[in-house]
């Protein structure tokens, strides 16, 4: 499986993510700009020794990318109205998460719409921190693969 940031801003988060990459191992993809380097402190600390553990793709183009690579591409967006429960995760999925700040962008919700899927929150809430929803989608894709 490989967890794919798209334009991520929060160097502590892309570390908190670089280490639930290593632990179940997953690749990361990062899709730039990013708001940060990665050889920010912050995103080192958060990441700790975990960097070198992690197969990390640098994606030019997102969309180039997908089709490439013939895998399945999963959107998750707080904009979007199917649980991501109601997935049946294959091994080979491409789970891809939007921006901090700006989420994934209209064209990509126009082309992939039937690919997008939320994690329930309370209504008025505005969204989950991104380390936190890669981690619940992770594992529940995972937890469905009976974690092999």
């Amino acid at each position: 499986m490989e967890v794919i940031l798209y334009n991520p801003q929060i160097p502590s988060n892309t570390g908190n993510v670089i280490r639930t990459c290593a632990v179940t191992g997953s690749a990361l993809g990062l899709v730039p700009p990013m708001g940060f380097r990665l050889s920010d402190r912050l995103a080192k600390r958060a990441g700790l020794d975990y960097w070198k553990e992690v197969p990390l793709n640098y994606i030019d183009d997102l969309d180039t990318y997908i089709q490439e690579s013939k895998r399945r591409p999963l959107f998750f967006s707080s904009k979007a109205t199917k649980f991501y429960t109601e997935v049946s995760y294959n091994k080979d999925d491409l789970l891809i998460f939007g921006s901090e700040t700006d989420g994934l962008p209209d064209a990509i919700h126009e082309t992939y719409s039937d690919n997008f899927y939320t994690i329930p929150m309370v209504e008025g809430a505005r969204c989950l921190n991104l380390s936190n929803s890669v981690a619940i989608v992770l594992y529940e894709a995972l937890r469905q693969q009976k974690f092999l």
